[in-house]
């Protein structure tokens, strides 16, 4: 990674982090404690990468107010609180999270569960509030939908139900592409499409960055696979090997790692490739895709 884009990203990270935080509720009142276990996950760490991408897409096509900013914390929120549910033991079982103890080893199974409840309906009621900061109506209205859509039984939550239902069950390659591009790849896709129709762009454009979004989720979870095989815990911060224990299918379990690796650069420079075509610039946002499915951790 060159100096120069590290700097740039470690600045636009600080400064979307920034923004989410600024949404998040006060930890105060009779369900405090409820706050605490929402704003707790929230700030354990990450890479930021869902809002980060709607911001520069969102640049990308001229955007240039506020009013993305609530839909960047919306989606951060929604991306943590799959991760609090991941974590439960009647899902992954797992006590790590970037380094830090899951939220339900922290503060117990049923306030886990609540702090994931909490903050996928906080994510859209933070969302509304871009209709307050003079957002055009329409388009807030269409990110809406595909803020819901993403994260429901058609995207996100939908990709959840069949991975869970196929856990130490054969999977096919067909099964494995549908839990991967819903699972991981539809909240990448509505973070990349909600900054596209917050600035406007037609409806080319957007179909358009669907599918390099959805090429950026299949190599981003790839890459995922690889490093649950090659990493440690003290790079990941999180367990390593966790598909095996979890006896679940993975890429490289079914494609071997070679072929991984293959696929995951043909895949990225495909991605790359169509988001050059775009008639909007930003060269910071392809060199966030770049750096994404090369990442080490």
């Amino acid at each position: 990674m060159e100096a120069n884009f590290k700097e740039k990203l470690n600045q636009a990270v600080k400064e979307t982090e920034a923004v989410v935080y600024s949404f998040l509720p006060l930890e105060e009142g009779c369900q405090k404690t409820i706050f605490e276990a929402m704003n707790y996950s929230v700030k354990a760490g990450g890479k930021r990468l869902r809002p980060l991408l709607m911001r520069e897409t969102y640049r990308m096509f001229g955007g240039k107010g506020k009013e993305i900013e609530p839909f960047m914390a919306a989606i951060e929120m929604i991306h943590t609180a799959s991760l609090i549910h991941d974590d439960l033991p009647c899902m992954d079982n797992d006590e790590l999270r970037r380094g830090k103890p899951t939220t339900w080893k922290v503060y117990g199974y049923d306030m886990a569960v609540l702090a994931g409840d909490a903050l996928m309906i906080f994510a859209f009621e933070t969302a509304a509030k871009a209709l307050a900061m003079g957002a055009d109506a329409e388009a807030v209205g269409r990110a809406m939908g595909i803020l819901a859509e993403k994260t429901g039984i058609y995207g996100m939550i939908g990709g959840q139900t069949v991975d869970v239902e196929l856990t130490g069950k054969p999977v096919s390659k067909e099964q494995l592409d549908f839990i991967y591009r819903l699972k991981t790849g539809a909240l990448l896709e509505a973070s990349m499409m909600i900054g596209a129709v917050l600035a406007g762009a037609s409806e080319e454009e957007l179909l358009a960055v669907r599918n390099i979004a959805a090429d950026v989720g299949l190599a981003f979870q790839i890459q995922d696979d690889i490093l649950d095989v090659v990493s440690t815990a003290e790079v990941l911060g999180k367990p390593v090997l966790s598909d095996e224990k979890n006896s679940k299918t993975t890429y490289v379990t079914l494609e071997g790692l070679d072929k991984a690796k293959m696929d995951v650069k043909e895949i990225s420079e495909r991605a790359v490739k169509r988001l050059a075509d775009l008639s909007g610039q930003n060269p910071f946002l392809v060199e966030l895709v770049e750096m994404l499915v090369t990442r080490e951790k």
